[in-house]
């Protein structure tokens, strides 16, 4: 362990050794890295007295978020609590898996074996180990944000003994949607966010238009060597779900073209932002397990994105710029091409196509157990959440017994981010009962 200070809190880095395949405990051990935040000024005694919480990021594929100090939520949550930041197996200081080190498992098909060790389901396992070694196996508070509120309930599916409360923030998953229902029911989201900026940017619908119109008739390669096609243009609209997603967006595109003697070019400042936006070279695990968060033994995932976004013409680029229509922006969603534009992908195409193709996943949720829930859960469920369906969040809600939900339109899907101290504040709060 290594221990050190930062404002207002004191750090303890932790690694954990795990089974790859908790099936077989004794088999091959993987490390995962947390990192322990507690207020700064306690003594030991006082210390050990706190009740922990761990935080599971959003993703998948994601290291837990590298706060400084008391920043966002930190700050009110260690109060009352030892914080916990963990970086789910692959990711931050977690064993890697990235096209750097997964051949070292061997060929496509052995990658793909080894990642199917990486869902929901093996990293709550991963929790359970950390926990009873921490904690002497008192339960914990768990604060799951998107991706780790689907993980907390798995967690309440398969291990309520673990919990002493649950938190969860725009991660409300469907407990039997397949992927093709998620995706069918997120084009239209992404479609209405489209019409929001527009609305507030109307330049912007003119800029998007003309740099998808350069786009089919050049080849634009980035800065780090990925191919900025269209369609990889288009997935910038993932921006429009978060809080300051639109004007970020906005800020982009208003700087895309300078002159050049040759005519209107793509400026190099707006490539270099739009790479830091698209590369999966620091998360490719979000890539090459995101339809696998979906897939609950109902066969395989089989690209659903690509495939149910045929069945959206609107959003087709070529088209609209042929009809006058406006060029809409896509979402969450991984497609194919992305393992060929992008130079993090490119090695990992053919391991992707077979996870693509497995038809043996597991069910991740109990719906009888969750009936029977006796945990208390509190979750923010954010009003026309371009991530996660509303729909699907309440529906989801209504099946946990006990589960208190704060349905708001203050914040978009980042709001344990933007709000900080008051979500968590009122999520606790709703826990316990206290409103």
């Amino acid at each position: 362990m290594t221990t050190y200070r930062q404002p207002g809190v004191v750090v303890t880095d932790h690694h954990f050794p795990v089974p790859l395949d908790h099936a077989r405990p004794d088999g091959e051990q993987i490390e995962v890295h947390a990192r322990e935040l507690v207020a700064s000024g306690l003594g030991d005694r006082e210390r050990e007295r706190l009740p922990w919480l761990v935080y599971l990021e959003g993703g998948p594929g994601f290291g837990a978020r590298r706060f400084v100090g008391t920043q966002a939520w930190i700050g009110r949550a260690v109060r009352e609590f030892r914080v916990l930041l963990l970086d789910q197996r692959g990711t931050g200081r977690s064993t890697p898996a990235n096209r750097q080190t997964l051949p070292l498992r061997g060929d496509a098909a052995a990658q793909a074996d080894y990642l199917a060790h990486f869902r929901a389901d093996a990293i709550v396992r991963d929790c359970e180990l950390i926990r009873r070694r921490l904690t002497g196996g008192a339960p914990w508070t768990v604060l799951g944000q998107s991706f780790g509120g689907f993980c907390a309930v798995h967690y309440l599916s398969t291990a309520p003994e673990g919990l002493e409360r649950v938190l969860i923030t725009g991660g409300l998953p469907s407990l039997d949607a397949p992927a093709d229902e998620v995706y069918a029911a997120a084009y239209p989201r992404v479609r209405r966010k489209n019409e929001a900026h527009f609305a507030r940017y109307p330049r912007d619908a003119e800029r998007v238009r003309a740099i998808a119109g350069h786009l089919l008739e050049h080849e634009v390669t980035l800065p780090g060597g990925g191919l900025l096609t269209v369609e990889a243009f288009q997935s910038l609209g993932i921006l429009l779900g978060s809080g300051e997603g639109t004007h970020q967006l906005h800020h982009l595109l208003e700087g895309a073209f300078v002159p050049t003697p040759a005519g209107p070019a793509l400026a190099d400042a707006f490539l270099e932002q739009v790479q830091n936006h698209l590369s999966y070279a620091g998360h490719p695990l979000y890539a090459v397990l995101h339809e696998a968060i979906y897939a609950q033994g109902q066969g395989p995932t089989a690209w659903a994105a690509e495939r149910v976004r045929a069945d959206f013409p609107e959003f087709d680029a070529a088209a609209a710029l042929a009809s006058g229509a406006p060029v809409l922006l896509t979402g969450e969603t991984v497609h194919p091409w992305h393992f060929t534009t992008d130079p993090a992908l490119r090695p990992l195409r053919e391991t992707a196509e077979l996870l693509a193709r497995r038809d043996d996943w597991t069910p991740l949720y109990d719906p009888e157990r969750l009936a029977a829930n006796r945990v208390p859960v509190a979750a923010a469920v954010y009003h026309d959440d371009m991530y996660v369906d509303t729909a699907h969040s309440l529906e989801t809600a209504a099946a946990i017994r006990g589960l208190r939900t704060w349905v708001t339109d203050e914040f978009e899907h980042d709001g344990v981010r933007a709000g900080g101290p008051r979500v968590l504040d009122r999520l606790l709060a709703l826990s316990r009962d206290e409103l």
